[in-house]
């Protein structure tokens, strides 16, 4: 009977002992899980952070690629093309200052405005060269040509040029839009942060792409610019058509003559003034000179006599 009781109290205390190591082991479990559950909280929140502040760059790359595909399919025809002009002229004029004031009025007529003008004397005494640079409205830029060519007494080169910017604008404007597009996400984000540290990753991360949509869009409007006033550099050469070394006054033989014989006529009453005034002038020397040569030769003539004499 005894062997029996002990039995069954050994059996009760085996389950209460198995019972109680079943509560720890789950309250172990639940412990863990609420573990778990919080650390997947805050990578989630830290997953959404980083969206917004490192996922900027792919959406952006997506975005570009996705813009520059239609834009590729679109037909050329609907496309506003950005092209930029630049034209150089070289031209002969024989009056620089008038051909200078009159494109000067082309340009004014024309809406554009001038950005460089230089002067400088040439070579040949009385020419003047020099250059003027215009931006000139692109719908006025091949009549303004036109008119400085039939202005001008000879056009000695000329050369236009375009550069096809319009790709390059296009894939600016998808860049822009994606820029854009970032930039509200992550003011979204900002207005949903309440770590300092999220506020301070946010406000830099915005600081860049405000930055680059800045830089963007200079460019766009740079090109722009570009695209809408073509730019045309003029070098202008006054040729006044004169032989080199000749000139009106070297071809008239009469006139160079009686200069000639006057200026002969003029050299011999100079002389002889000159001899005047020199006699004249120094007389009462030359008198004293000549009294003391002449009793000089009479003192000398006399010794040679009395030596012949003597003799």
């Amino acid at each position: 009977m005894k062997k029996i009781l002990l039995l069954i109290m050994t059996v009760c205390i085996s389950v209460l002992v198995t019972a109680c190591s079943n509560d720890d082991t789950a309250e172990n479990s639940e412990t863990g899980n609420d573990d778990a559950s919080y650390y997947l909280e805050e990578s989630e929140s830290s997953s959404d952070l980083a969206t917004g502040s490192s996922g900027e760059s792919a959406g952006s790359d997506q975005d570009s690629a996705t813009e520059s595909e239609t834009s590729n399919n679109m037909d050329a025809s609907e496309l506003d093309r950005k092209i930029i002009y630049t034209g150089n002229l070289h031209i002969e004029v024989k009056d620089y200052q008038k051909a200078i004031d009159e494109i000067q009025a082309h340009i004014a007529d024309r809406g554009g405005y001038v950005v460089e003008s230089t002067m400088h004397e040439g070579a040949e005494k009385g020419s003047t060269n020099g250059q003027i640079t215009a931006r000139i409205p692109q719908d006025q830029f091949q009549d303004f040509i036109r008119v400085v060519e039939e202005g001008s007494g000879k056009v000695l080169e000329s050369s236009v040029s375009g550069q096809d910017v319009t790709e390059e604008y296009v894939d600016l404007e998808s860049r822009l839009k994606s820029k854009k597009v970032v930039e509200d996400r992550l003011l979204s984000f900002m207005e949903n942060a309440e770590k300092t540290e999220d506020l301070l990753t946010i406000s830099s991360d915005l600081e860049k792409v405000q930055g680059d949509i800045e830089e963007v869009t200079g460019r766009m409007n740079y090109l722009q610019n570009k695209a809408d006033l073509a730019t045309v550099t003029i070098y202008i050469q006054e040729n006044n058509v004169t032989i080199s070394g000749i000139n009106e006054d070297d071809l008239n033989t009469w006139e160079k003559t009686k200069q000639q014989f006057l200026k002969s006529i003029n050299t011999l009453l100079s002389a002889f003034s000159s001899l005047v005034v020199f006699f004249i002038g120094n007389l009462p020397v030359l008198l004293i000179i000549g009294f003391i040569g002449f009793v000089t030769f009479l003192v000398i003539r006399k010794r040679i006599k009395s030596n012949e004499n003597n003799n």
